[in-house]
């Protein structure tokens, strides 16, 4: 005898007090499938949660905006998918509560919150088709045959698989059935959609595509989404705003731009993008760094002192042809190539260049390496 899977749907009514409108967060919209979709604010606010001697979530406060996908990135163990358990009330904090539209939702039961969860399994039922799987939360709510067929009709068609309702979960592709997933998790009209790593498991070209899909769809409906990745390109192509975790901190809650030119901290502009680290000496003074014969300011708060790391894009690198660095490798990127040279000091530093002018620099082209005129983030040297 096998044993069904969870529901991926958990739904309860949450109290929505009225509030100001705040014109800077994204509007919300109808769709099929919705009655009207309305995006609630989340808060998490001095969430604590241990587990033994480990800390998953140390004091997060963080802020999610009505009809915003919020991306949660971290390397695993770093407190993100805890956060999101506690929001669908799966997991309950030692301190700290969740807020969803103002009203403290930290002890109500999970099937009580109005939140849509989506996992990375998918977990649909194998004995139903593809209608009856969309369709199960709103049985569960005694709504009408007629009714909840014509729903799970409209939101097949609104996650593309219009003529996929009579097939089973074995008959589907993993793309398919996280669409089946997904379209089960709006049925219930959440105001709060939960994805819990849910295109870890799918080819590289289905991951691209159902992440463009998602996105559109999350859009579309205005619905508040918390998305947990480990993986930057997914949280930095589909995010509003993404907040970096790490050892159960928000290192930096910023848009994918403002974060990638503008790290925070080093954790931050090594975890997201690639990044040099290039020695260098801060200045008596501590506001300045001189990294590979120039003197340059030190982004952020001044502090340390002495030999450094000075942390640098590898498209913010310039080389010049002659000097006492030499390439010793390439790789293609398609419309750039990513060189590595190594530095007279003997360490290395990547460099990306347009593939024009990189095949003008075979390895062992001797090169001199300098960095433009701007502020750098500094590390302490490792």
């Amino acid at each position: 005898m096998t044993t069904d899977p969870a529901p991926a749907t958990t739904v309860a009514a949450v109290p929505s007090p009225a509030g100001p409108t705040d014109s800077s967060t994204p509007a919300t919209t109808s769709a099929p499938g919705t009655d009207k979709a309305t995006g609630a604010t989340v808060e998490f606010v001095g969430l604590r949660r241990t587990f033994g001697a480990t800390t998953a979530l140390d004091g997060l406060d963080l802020t999610v905006h009505p009809g915003e996908l919020l991306a949660l990135l971290g390397p695993s163990g770093c407190g993100k998918t805890t956060a999101l358990r506690m929001l669908a009330g799966f997991e309950m904090p030692d301190s700290g509560q969740v807020l969803v539209d103002g009203v403290d939702v930290t002890r109500i039961p999970a099937h009580r919150r109005d939140a849509g969860m989506v996992f990375q399994s998918y977990s649909l039922f194998p004995h139903l088709n593809a209608r009856d799987n969309v369709a199960f939360g709103l049985k569960m709510r005694k709504t009408g045959k007629a009714e909840r067929h014509r729903r799970a009709d409209e939101l097949l068609e609104l996650v593309g698989l219009p003529t996929h309702g009579d097939r089973y979960p074995h008959q589907l592709s993993g793309g398919q059935q996280q669409r089946i997933a997904l379209a089960r998790a709006l049925a219930l009209q959440p105001r709060v959609l939960l994805l819990d790593e849910p295109l870890s498991a799918l080819d590289a070209k289905v991951r691209e595509n159902l992440r463009e899909e998602i996105r559109r769809l999350q859009q579309e409906l205005g619905i508040t989404t918390l998305f947990v990745t480990h993986d930057q390109e997914e949280a930095l192509s589909m995010a509003d705003r993404v907040a970096v975790m790490h050892a159960g901190r928000l290192e930096q809650c910023d848009s994918p731009a403002e974060l990638y030119a503008r790290p925070a901290t080093a954790f931050v502009a090594e975890f997201v993008g690639t990044m040099n680290r290039v020695p260098g000496v801060v200045t008596e003074d501590g506001t300045t760094v001189e990294v590979l014969g120039r003197r340059l300011p030190i982004d952020g708060t001044p502090g340390l002192r002495g030999e450094v790391d000075a942390l640098v894009r590898p498209e913010n690198v310039l080389l010049t042809a002659g000097g006492d660095a030499v390439v010793t490798g390439s790789t293609f990127l398609g419309s750039s190539t990513r060189l590595t040279v190594q530095l007279a000091d003997g360490t290395s530093a990547k460099v990306d260049l347009s593939t024009h002018d990189a095949s003008a620099l075979p390895a062992g082209t001797a090169v001199t390496v300098s960095l433009p005129d701007r502020p750098v983030l500094v590390d302490a040297r490792r």
